[in-house]
């Protein structure tokens, strides 16, 4: 009997930083395929040189439909679609590798830990995070969000928990922080201006500091130390910068 294929989606954008180790983690794989915003940095490099297919797409369409563009490049019988700041663990490999196997779902769950300028964080509502990443192809696809996109199953089966962890370096440092603040207030308002809301100077404010409150306490991020509050300071400010943003789009238009 012919053994499963699997193959790793991932979108990348000037992300050399890690994606060296990325790619060594996921060498197990059969095809590895990269959709590349226009990377200026050593990305396309770095993908080639670890025997990565790179697809060019510089247009931007947002991180789900981008995401769909790689899994649509795959011809493989499983998919892991992993972003290029993870990093998958050996237990968690393994894992992989029986699950695709001797199969018990379509889609299946990973474990990931996220750093936060070199620190892990466990609470702050970052911890745990079990999202669903490996699945059977066509079994699953990514919603059209500009950001915070999810994983849209086209079953009603839940996903299975796998061993082993993601190892995220989300923020290596504070220029990633403000880099991504901006990032993510401006597509989750240009997200919510095409649907038809409505932002404000009121608005944001009640917004942001609901974020902070509820990262910061009902989520734990107490616990984490300083690293939970600037996480809940992060949180608030991108929130409020999206509703003044949102705000901004409508008065344009």
């Amino acid at each position: 009997m012919k053994s499963p294929t699997l193959g790793i989606a991932i979108i990348t954008y000037n992300a050399a930083a890690r994606l060296a180790q990325c790619l060594d983690s996921v060498s197990f794989a059969d095809d590895i395929v990269i959709v590349d915003g226009g990377s200026t940095d050593a990305t396309v490099g770095i993908a080639q040189a670890h025997r990565a297919r790179v697809i060019e797409a510089r247009d931007w369409p947002g991180f789900g439909p981008q995401k769909n563009r790689a899994l649509d490049a795959l011809a493989t019988d499983w998919v892991l679609s992993i972003d290029a700041d993870e990093v998958v663990t050996p237990e968690l490999a393994a894992s992989i590798r029986a699950a695709i196997t001797r199969p018990q779902a379509d889609v299946y769950s990973v474990d990931r830990l996220s750093s936060f300028c070199g620190t892990w964080v466990r609470h702050s509502g970052w911890y745990p995070d079990w999202i669903p990443r490996l699945f059977k192809r066509g079994a699953a696809r990514f919603s059209s969000d500009l950001v915070h996109e999810r994983l849209v199953f086209s079953t009603n089966e839940p996903a299975i928990r796998l061993n082993g962890r993601l190892m995220h370096y989300s923020y290596e440092d504070f220029e990633t922080v403000l880099r991504k603040l901006d990032a993510y207030s401006t597509a989750g308002a240009v997200q919510r201006h095409a649907a038809g809301k409505r932002g404000g100077f009121g608005v944001a404010l009640t917004r942001g500091t609901w974020a902070f409150l509820r990262t910061y306490f009902l989520r734990r991020g107490f616990l984490d130390g300083r690293t939970g509050f600037m996480i809940a300071l992060f949180n608030a400010q991108t929130v409020y910068y999206r509703f003044l943003k949102l705000e901004h789009l409508n008065e344009r238009r």
